[in-house]
Protein backbone atom coordinates (compact mmCIF):
# COMPACT_ATOMS: atom_id res chain seq x y z
CA UNK A 1 0.00 0.00 0.00
CA UNK A 2 0.94 3.53 -0.83
CA UNK A 3 1.70 6.39 1.55
CA UNK A 4 2.55 10.25 0.31
CA UNK A 5 6.02 9.56 0.95
CA UNK A 6 6.84 6.37 -0.71
CA UNK A 7 5.18 8.18 -3.50
CA UNK A 8 6.97 11.32 -3.15
CA UNK A 9 10.34 9.99 -2.69
CA UNK A 10 9.95 7.44 -6.09
CA UNK A 11 12.93 7.30 -8.44
CA UNK A 12 13.33 6.91 -11.90
CA UNK A 13 15.41 4.14 -13.07
CA UNK A 14 16.46 2.47 -16.54
CA UNK A 15 12.82 1.22 -17.35
CA UNK A 16 9.28 2.33 -16.18
CA UNK A 17 8.27 0.32 -13.31
CA UNK A 18 4.53 0.13 -10.87
CA UNK A 19 4.22 1.12 -7.13
CA UNK A 20 0.94 -0.94 -6.43
CA UNK A 21 -1.69 0.24 -3.91
CA UNK A 22 -4.55 -1.44 -2.84
CA UNK A 23 -7.11 -2.49 -5.21
CA UNK A 24 -5.52 -2.56 -8.38
CA UNK A 25 -4.42 1.03 -8.09
CA UNK A 26 -0.77 1.83 -9.24
CA UNK A 27 2.09 4.47 -9.61
CA UNK A 28 3.72 3.82 -12.96
CA UNK A 29 7.31 5.42 -12.29
CA UNK A 30 9.16 6.32 -15.94
CA UNK A 31 12.55 6.56 -16.63
CA UNK A 32 12.32 10.74 -17.31
CA UNK A 33 10.85 10.83 -13.96
CA UNK A 34 7.35 10.81 -14.52
CA UNK A 35 4.65 9.22 -12.02
CA UNK A 36 1.12 8.89 -13.89
CA UNK A 37 -1.73 6.21 -12.11
CA UNK A 38 -3.07 3.27 -13.62
CA UNK A 39 -5.69 1.45 -12.50
CA UNK A 40 -6.68 -1.82 -14.01
CA UNK A 41 -9.93 -3.86 -13.78
CA UNK A 42 -11.83 -6.04 -15.79
CA UNK A 43 -14.93 -5.56 -18.23
CA UNK A 44 -17.10 -7.94 -20.05
CA UNK A 45 -14.17 -10.85 -19.48
CA UNK A 46 -10.90 -7.81 -20.94
CA UNK A 47 -8.78 -6.67 -18.70
CA UNK A 48 -8.67 -3.09 -19.40
CA UNK A 49 -6.64 0.10 -18.49
CA UNK A 50 -7.57 3.65 -16.80
CA UNK A 51 -5.35 6.77 -16.64
CA UNK A 52 -6.03 9.09 -13.71
CA UNK A 53 -3.63 11.54 -14.31
CA UNK A 54 0.48 12.77 -13.12
CA UNK A 55 1.69 13.15 -9.74
CA UNK A 56 1.95 15.64 -7.95
CA UNK A 57 -1.19 17.38 -9.84
CA UNK A 58 -3.60 14.44 -8.75
CA UNK A 59 -2.51 12.99 -4.97
CA UNK A 60 -2.97 10.26 -3.75
CA UNK A 61 -5.78 10.94 -2.11
CA UNK A 62 -6.82 12.27 -5.43
CA UNK A 63 -6.27 9.13 -6.87
CA UNK A 64 -7.72 6.76 -4.70
CA UNK A 65 -10.97 9.14 -5.25
CA UNK A 66 -10.85 8.51 -8.97
CA UNK A 67 -10.23 4.78 -8.65
CA UNK A 68 -13.42 4.66 -6.37
CA UNK A 69 -15.50 6.63 -8.43
CA UNK A 70 -14.73 3.92 -11.43
CA UNK A 71 -15.27 1.49 -9.02
CA UNK A 72 -18.82 1.71 -8.67
CA UNK A 73 -19.75 2.45 -12.56
CA UNK A 74 -18.23 -0.81 -12.83
CA UNK A 75 -20.38 -2.28 -9.70
CA UNK A 76 -23.09 -0.86 -11.71
CA UNK A 77 -22.12 -2.77 -15.21
CA UNK A 78 -20.66 0.22 -16.61
CA UNK A 79 -17.53 0.39 -18.50
CA UNK A 80 -15.65 3.60 -16.83
CA UNK A 81 -13.37 4.38 -19.49
CA UNK A 82 -16.75 4.70 -21.84
CA UNK A 83 -18.38 6.62 -19.07
CA UNK A 84 -15.26 8.95 -19.40
CA UNK A 85 -15.49 9.72 -23.18
CA UNK A 86 -19.30 10.17 -22.85
CA UNK A 87 -18.87 12.51 -20.07
CA UNK A 88 -16.21 14.50 -21.89
CA UNK A 89 -18.26 14.45 -25.26
CA UNK A 90 -21.57 15.61 -23.12
CA UNK A 91 -19.49 18.54 -21.87
CA UNK A 92 -18.36 19.67 -25.82
CA UNK A 93 -21.87 18.81 -26.96
CA UNK A 94 -22.83 21.29 -23.79
CA UNK A 95 -20.36 24.03 -24.58
CA UNK A 96 -21.60 24.22 -28.31
CA UNK A 97 -24.99 24.57 -27.45
CA UNK A 98 -24.71 28.78 -26.64
CA UNK A 99 -27.73 30.70 -25.53
CA UNK A 100 -27.95 32.07 -29.20
CA UNK A 101 -27.93 28.90 -30.82
CA UNK A 102 -30.84 27.31 -28.67
CA UNK A 103 -32.87 30.79 -28.82
CA UNK A 104 -32.53 31.03 -32.43
CA UNK A 105 -34.09 27.29 -32.82
CA UNK A 106 -36.84 28.22 -30.52
CA UNK A 107 -37.62 31.03 -32.40
CA UNK A 108 -38.15 29.05 -35.95
CA UNK A 109 -39.61 26.14 -33.69
CA UNK A 110 -42.22 29.01 -32.51
CA UNK A 111 -42.95 31.61 -35.04
CA UNK A 112 -46.03 30.14 -36.74
CA UNK A 113 -47.90 31.50 -33.95
CA UNK A 114 -46.85 34.72 -34.54
CA UNK A 115 -48.01 37.33 -36.37
CA UNK A 116 -44.89 38.03 -38.89
CA UNK A 117 -44.36 41.24 -37.61
CA UNK A 118 -44.16 40.58 -34.41
CA UNK A 119 -41.76 37.31 -35.06
CA UNK A 120 -39.97 39.85 -36.47
CA UNK A 121 -39.20 42.05 -33.16
CA UNK A 122 -38.74 39.01 -30.82
CA UNK A 123 -36.14 37.85 -32.72
CA UNK A 124 -34.56 41.65 -33.04
CA UNK A 125 -34.70 42.25 -29.46
CA UNK A 126 -32.73 38.95 -28.69
CA UNK A 127 -29.88 40.36 -31.06
CA UNK A 128 -29.84 43.39 -29.44
CA UNK A 129 -30.40 43.11 -26.15
CA UNK A 130 -29.21 39.70 -25.35
CA UNK A 131 -26.95 37.87 -27.92
CA UNK A 132 -23.77 40.56 -27.51
CA UNK A 133 -24.06 39.87 -23.78
CA UNK A 134 -24.60 35.95 -23.00
CA UNK A 135 -25.33 34.75 -26.88
CA UNK A 136 -22.13 33.15 -27.15
CA UNK A 137 -22.27 31.28 -23.37
CA UNK A 138 -23.44 27.74 -23.14
CA UNK A 139 -27.10 27.77 -21.99
CA UNK A 140 -26.84 25.16 -19.12
CA UNK A 141 -24.15 27.60 -17.85
CA UNK A 142 -26.13 30.36 -17.68
CA UNK A 143 -27.20 31.80 -14.33
CA UNK A 144 -29.77 33.63 -12.42
CA UNK A 145 -27.05 36.53 -11.63
CA UNK A 146 -25.66 36.84 -15.35
CA UNK A 147 -29.41 36.85 -16.74
CA UNK A 148 -30.12 40.08 -14.23
CA UNK A 149 -27.04 41.43 -15.90
CA UNK A 150 -28.29 41.66 -19.09
CA UNK A 151 -31.74 42.88 -18.34
CA UNK A 152 -30.59 45.48 -16.01
CA UNK A 153 -28.84 47.31 -18.72
CA UNK A 154 -31.83 47.42 -21.02
CA UNK A 155 -33.39 49.21 -17.28
CA UNK A 156 -30.69 51.73 -17.64
CA UNK A 157 -31.75 52.99 -21.03
CA UNK A 158 -35.34 53.46 -19.21
CA UNK A 159 -36.98 50.96 -21.31
CA UNK A 160 -38.58 48.84 -17.95
CA UNK A 161 -41.54 47.44 -20.15
CA UNK A 162 -38.76 46.05 -22.55
CA UNK A 163 -36.79 44.75 -19.53
CA UNK A 164 -39.66 42.45 -18.49
CA UNK A 165 -40.47 41.40 -22.19
CA UNK A 166 -36.90 40.22 -22.91
CA UNK A 167 -36.94 38.29 -19.13
CA UNK A 168 -39.90 36.32 -20.91
CA UNK A 169 -38.61 35.63 -23.58
CA UNK A 170 -35.33 34.44 -22.68
CA UNK A 171 -37.31 32.54 -20.22
CA UNK A 172 -39.73 30.84 -22.93
CA UNK A 173 -35.76 29.51 -24.38
CA UNK A 174 -35.18 28.04 -21.15
CA UNK A 175 -38.29 26.38 -21.37
CA UNK A 176 -37.59 25.11 -24.66
CA UNK A 177 -33.91 24.25 -23.94
CA UNK A 178 -35.61 22.50 -20.64
CA UNK A 179 -37.44 20.36 -22.89
CA UNK A 180 -34.89 19.53 -25.30
CA UNK A 181 -32.85 18.15 -22.22
CA UNK A 182 -30.34 20.95 -22.93
CA UNK A 183 -30.70 22.87 -20.12
CA UNK A 184 -31.97 21.39 -16.68
CA UNK A 185 -33.52 24.97 -15.03
CA UNK A 186 -34.98 28.47 -16.04
CA UNK A 187 -32.26 30.92 -13.99
CA UNK A 188 -34.50 33.64 -15.53
CA UNK A 189 -38.19 32.71 -14.36
CA UNK A 190 -37.63 34.26 -11.06
CA UNK A 191 -35.97 37.28 -12.30
CA UNK A 192 -39.35 39.16 -12.73
CA UNK A 193 -39.67 40.15 -9.11
CA UNK A 194 -36.68 41.83 -8.72
CA UNK A 195 -37.09 43.80 -12.13
CA UNK A 196 -38.27 47.33 -11.74
CA UNK A 197 -41.66 47.82 -11.20
CA UNK A 198 -43.99 50.01 -14.28
CA UNK A 199 -45.65 52.95 -13.67
CA UNK A 200 -48.91 52.18 -12.36
CA UNK A 201 -51.95 52.74 -14.39
CA UNK A 202 -51.65 53.46 -18.14
CA UNK A 203 -48.76 54.61 -20.48
CA UNK A 204 -47.49 58.18 -19.83
CA UNK A 205 -49.48 60.05 -22.21
CA UNK A 206 -50.36 63.81 -22.94
CA UNK A 207 -54.38 63.64 -23.00
CA UNK A 208 -54.92 67.46 -23.12
CA UNK A 209 -55.02 68.48 -27.00
CA UNK A 210 -53.43 71.66 -26.75
CA UNK A 211 -49.89 70.62 -25.22
CA UNK A 212 -50.21 67.66 -27.55
CA UNK A 213 -50.20 69.52 -30.71
CA UNK A 214 -46.92 71.52 -28.68
CA UNK A 215 -45.42 68.01 -28.82
CA UNK A 216 -45.93 66.53 -31.81
CA UNK A 217 -44.33 70.26 -33.22
CA UNK A 218 -41.44 70.05 -31.00
CA UNK A 219 -40.58 66.77 -31.85
CA UNK A 220 -41.19 67.08 -35.73
CA UNK A 221 -38.57 70.01 -34.75
CA UNK A 222 -36.08 67.37 -34.87
CA UNK A 223 -33.87 66.08 -36.71
CA UNK A 224 -34.39 62.90 -37.38
CA UNK A 225 -35.22 61.19 -40.49
CA UNK A 226 -38.46 62.31 -42.35
CA UNK A 227 -39.85 59.04 -42.17
CA UNK A 228 -39.93 58.90 -38.52
CA UNK A 229 -41.26 62.27 -38.60
CA UNK A 230 -43.87 61.20 -40.29
CA UNK A 231 -44.58 57.88 -38.66
CA UNK A 232 -44.92 60.02 -35.80
CA UNK A 233 -47.77 62.21 -37.39
CA UNK A 234 -49.42 59.07 -38.85
CA UNK A 235 -49.68 57.47 -35.52
CA UNK A 236 -50.99 60.76 -33.86
CA UNK A 237 -53.99 60.91 -36.52
CA UNK A 238 -54.86 57.32 -37.02
CA UNK A 239 -54.03 55.80 -33.18
CA UNK A 240 -52.88 52.39 -34.38
CA UNK A 241 -50.85 50.95 -32.42
CA UNK A 242 -47.02 51.40 -32.94
CA UNK A 243 -46.16 47.84 -33.87
CA UNK A 244 -49.57 48.48 -36.24
CA UNK A 245 -48.09 51.52 -37.73
CA UNK A 246 -44.07 50.25 -38.05
CA UNK A 247 -45.48 47.33 -40.29
CA UNK A 248 -47.31 48.94 -42.46
CA UNK A 249 -47.46 47.80 -46.32
CA UNK A 250 -47.96 49.98 -48.93
CA UNK A 251 -51.04 47.21 -49.89
CA UNK A 252 -52.91 47.70 -47.57
CA UNK A 253 -53.95 50.93 -48.34
CA UNK A 254 -57.15 51.27 -50.76
CA UNK A 255 -59.07 54.48 -52.59
CA UNK A 256 -56.43 56.70 -51.89
CA UNK A 257 -57.50 58.71 -54.66
CA UNK A 258 -61.26 58.38 -54.30
CA UNK A 259 -63.57 59.71 -51.34
CA UNK A 260 -63.70 56.81 -49.04
CA UNK A 261 -59.94 55.85 -48.96
CA UNK A 262 -59.31 53.28 -46.22
CA UNK A 263 -56.24 51.46 -44.55
CA UNK A 264 -57.39 47.35 -44.26
CA UNK A 265 -54.93 46.60 -41.37
CA UNK A 266 -54.93 42.31 -41.76
CA UNK A 267 -55.94 40.54 -38.80
CA UNK A 268 -52.78 38.72 -38.61
CA UNK A 269 -50.95 41.81 -37.76
CA UNK A 270 -53.23 42.81 -35.10
CA UNK A 271 -53.13 42.06 -31.55
CA UNK A 272 -54.02 38.47 -29.87
CA UNK A 273 -53.99 35.10 -30.05
CA UNK A 274 -53.65 33.04 -33.04
CA UNK A 275 -57.20 32.63 -33.37
CA UNK A 276 -57.78 36.45 -33.44
CA UNK A 277 -54.91 36.76 -35.88
CA UNK A 278 -56.64 33.78 -38.53
CA UNK A 279 -60.07 35.34 -38.08
CA UNK A 280 -61.54 35.82 -41.28
CA UNK A 281 -63.20 39.11 -41.99
CA UNK A 282 -60.88 40.41 -38.85
CA UNK A 283 -58.84 43.23 -40.92
CA UNK A 284 -59.34 45.94 -38.72
CA UNK A 285 -60.99 49.07 -40.84
CA UNK A 286 -59.16 52.65 -40.62
CA UNK A 287 -60.77 55.33 -42.09
CA UNK A 288 -58.41 57.67 -43.54
CA UNK A 289 -58.79 61.45 -43.56
CA UNK A 290 -57.02 63.89 -45.82
CA UNK A 291 -54.53 64.63 -43.24
CA UNK A 292 -53.49 61.06 -43.00
CA UNK A 293 -53.80 60.57 -46.82
CA UNK A 294 -51.09 63.95 -47.00
CA UNK A 295 -48.88 61.98 -44.78
CA UNK A 296 -48.73 58.92 -47.13
CA UNK A 297 -48.48 61.38 -50.32
CA UNK A 298 -45.72 62.94 -48.66
CA UNK A 299 -43.83 59.52 -47.75
CA UNK A 300 -45.02 57.88 -50.91
CA UNK A 301 -41.54 59.51 -53.43
CA UNK A 302 -39.32 58.14 -50.42
CA UNK A 303 -40.46 54.62 -49.93
CA UNK A 304 -43.56 53.47 -52.56
CA UNK A 305 -40.78 52.05 -54.45
CA UNK A 306 -40.71 48.99 -51.78
CA UNK A 307 -43.79 46.78 -49.68
CA UNK A 308 -43.28 49.13 -46.45
CA UNK A 309 -44.38 52.71 -45.85
CA UNK A 310 -42.56 53.07 -42.88
CA UNK A 311 -39.30 50.98 -43.41
CA UNK A 312 -36.11 51.08 -41.67
CA UNK A 313 -33.15 52.94 -42.52
CA UNK A 314 -30.65 50.19 -43.17
CA UNK A 315 -32.75 47.66 -44.34
CA UNK A 316 -35.32 48.23 -46.91
CA UNK A 317 -36.98 45.01 -46.74
CA UNK A 318 -37.75 45.80 -42.51
CA UNK A 319 -39.95 47.70 -40.36
CA UNK A 320 -38.59 50.54 -38.96
CA UNK A 321 -37.03 50.36 -35.37
CA UNK A 322 -39.81 49.98 -32.80
CA UNK A 323 -37.80 52.66 -30.61
CA UNK A 324 -37.61 55.23 -33.56
CA UNK A 325 -40.55 57.37 -32.74
CA UNK A 326 -40.16 56.45 -28.66
CA UNK A 327 -36.29 57.95 -29.04
CA UNK A 328 -37.63 60.77 -31.26
CA UNK A 329 -40.18 61.85 -28.17
CA UNK A 330 -37.37 61.06 -25.49
CA UNK A 331 -35.11 63.90 -27.81
CA UNK A 332 -37.64 66.26 -27.75
CA UNK A 333 -38.20 66.56 -23.88
CA UNK A 334 -40.78 64.46 -23.07
CA UNK A 335 -39.87 61.15 -21.99
CA UNK A 336 -41.40 60.03 -19.13
CA UNK A 337 -44.51 61.98 -20.34
CA UNK A 338 -45.77 60.59 -23.47
CA UNK A 339 -44.79 57.37 -25.67
CA UNK A 340 -45.80 55.93 -29.35
CA UNK A 341 -48.70 53.69 -27.60
CA UNK A 342 -50.02 56.87 -25.81
CA UNK A 343 -51.49 58.67 -28.72
CA UNK A 344 -54.29 55.78 -27.99
CA UNK A 345 -55.18 57.21 -25.48
CA UNK A 346 -54.64 60.48 -26.02
CA UNK A 347 -57.32 60.06 -28.75
CA UNK A 348 -59.58 58.37 -26.29
CA UNK A 349 -59.71 60.61 -24.07
CA UNK A 350 -60.14 63.58 -25.86
CA UNK A 351 -62.69 62.34 -28.51
CA UNK A 352 -64.76 60.93 -25.55
CA UNK A 353 -64.61 64.34 -23.94
CA UNK A 354 -65.82 65.63 -27.74
CA UNK A 355 -68.93 63.24 -27.39
CA UNK A 356 -70.26 64.10 -24.43
CA UNK A 357 -70.37 67.47 -25.18
CA UNK A 358 -71.35 67.05 -29.20
CA UNK A 359 -71.49 63.39 -29.92
CA UNK A 360 -74.11 60.68 -30.68
CA UNK A 361 -74.88 58.16 -27.33
CA UNK A 362 -73.55 55.46 -29.25
CA UNK A 363 -70.02 57.45 -30.15
CA UNK A 364 -68.30 55.98 -27.42
CA UNK A 365 -68.87 52.38 -28.68
CA UNK A 366 -67.62 53.98 -31.80
CA UNK A 367 -64.48 55.33 -30.40
CA UNK A 368 -63.46 51.52 -28.92
CA UNK A 369 -63.93 50.08 -32.52
CA UNK A 370 -61.74 53.09 -33.86
CA UNK A 371 -59.25 52.05 -31.33
CA UNK A 372 -60.03 48.41 -32.07
CA UNK A 373 -60.98 46.97 -28.73
CA UNK A 374 -63.51 44.18 -28.63
CA UNK A 375 -66.25 45.03 -25.74
CA UNK A 376 -66.53 42.24 -22.99
CA UNK A 377 -70.39 41.31 -23.80
CA UNK A 378 -69.00 40.72 -27.16
CA UNK A 379 -67.62 37.10 -28.93
CA UNK A 380 -64.37 38.10 -30.65
CA UNK A 381 -65.40 35.71 -33.76
CA UNK A 382 -69.03 37.76 -33.80
CA UNK A 383 -67.96 41.01 -33.29
CA UNK A 384 -68.65 43.51 -36.30
CA UNK A 385 -65.44 45.14 -37.11
CA UNK A 386 -67.29 47.24 -40.41
CA UNK A 387 -69.63 48.46 -38.27
CA UNK A 388 -70.52 52.34 -37.83
CA UNK A 389 -68.28 53.15 -40.80
CA UNK A 390 -69.58 56.20 -41.77
CA UNK A 391 -69.51 57.50 -38.19
CA UNK A 392 -66.62 56.21 -37.63
CA UNK A 393 -65.03 58.20 -41.09
CA UNK A 394 -66.34 61.13 -38.96
CA UNK A 395 -65.65 61.17 -35.70
CA UNK A 396 -61.67 60.54 -37.29
CA UNK A 397 -62.40 63.91 -39.80
CA UNK A 398 -62.98 65.38 -36.54
CA UNK A 399 -60.22 64.27 -34.73
CA UNK A 400 -57.52 64.68 -37.41
CA UNK A 401 -59.33 68.26 -37.43
CA UNK A 402 -58.56 69.02 -33.50
CA UNK A 403 -55.16 67.53 -34.11
CA UNK A 404 -54.06 69.48 -37.44
CA UNK A 405 -54.07 72.95 -35.93
CA UNK A 406 -51.28 74.60 -36.33
CA UNK A 407 -49.57 71.84 -37.43
CA UNK A 408 -47.20 72.42 -40.42
CA UNK A 409 -48.35 70.07 -44.02
CA UNK A 410 -46.91 66.66 -43.58
CA UNK A 411 -44.65 67.40 -46.96
CA UNK A 412 -42.63 70.14 -44.78
CA UNK A 413 -41.77 67.23 -42.44
CA UNK A 414 -39.38 66.14 -45.84
CA UNK A 415 -37.36 68.77 -46.47
CA UNK A 416 -36.07 69.79 -42.52
CA UNK A 417 -32.85 68.98 -41.27
CA UNK A 418 -31.60 65.44 -41.34
CA UNK A 419 -28.47 64.15 -39.47
CA UNK A 420 -26.33 61.74 -40.95
CA UNK A 421 -25.76 58.64 -39.67
CA UNK A 422 -22.49 58.79 -37.46
CA UNK A 423 -21.66 61.92 -37.93
CA UNK A 424 -22.35 65.28 -36.58
CA UNK A 425 -23.46 67.72 -39.85
CA UNK A 426 -26.59 68.32 -40.89
CA UNK A 427 -27.84 68.12 -44.62
CA UNK A 428 -31.35 68.76 -46.59
CA UNK A 429 -32.60 65.82 -48.59
CA UNK A 430 -33.15 66.61 -52.11
CA UNK A 431 -36.87 68.11 -52.63
CA UNK A 432 -39.11 64.73 -53.49
CA UNK A 433 -40.37 64.79 -57.43
CA UNK A 434 -43.82 64.81 -57.73
CA UNK A 435 -45.38 60.79 -58.12
CA UNK A 436 -48.41 60.04 -59.91
CA UNK A 437 -50.70 59.81 -57.20
CA UNK A 438 -52.59 56.95 -58.41
CA UNK A 439 -50.98 55.25 -55.53
CA UNK A 440 -51.30 52.18 -54.16
CA UNK A 441 -54.72 51.32 -55.30
CA UNK A 442 -53.55 50.72 -58.68
CA UNK A 443 -50.62 48.33 -57.53
CA UNK A 444 -51.73 46.29 -55.15
CA UNK A 445 -52.66 42.31 -55.83
CA UNK A 446 -55.95 40.26 -55.12
CA UNK A 447 -56.72 40.34 -51.66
Amino acid sequence: MLTDAKVRNAKPRPKTYKLADTNRLCLMVTPSGGKLWRWNYEYDGKNKTMAFGAYPRVSLADAREKRDEAWSMLCEGQDPNVAKRLKIEANLEAGRQTFERVAREWHENAKAQWATIHASDIIRSLERDVFPTIGSLPIAQLTPPLILGVLREIEARGAIETAKRVRQRISAVFVYAIAQGIATSDPAEKLGAVLKPLRKGRQPAITDLVPLRRMILAAEEDNARPITRLGLRMLALTAVRPSELRGAHWAEFEDLDGKLPLWRIPSARMKGDLDRKEEKGGDHLVPLTPQAVAVLRAIWPLTGGGPLVFPSNRHAHRPMSENAIGYLLNRAGYHGHHVPHGFRAAFSTIMNEWAERHGDPHDRKVIDLMLAHVPKDKVEGAYNRAAYMPRRRELATIWADLLSEGLPDPVALVDRPVKEIGMGSRRRLPAPVEPDFRFPRQRRGAQ
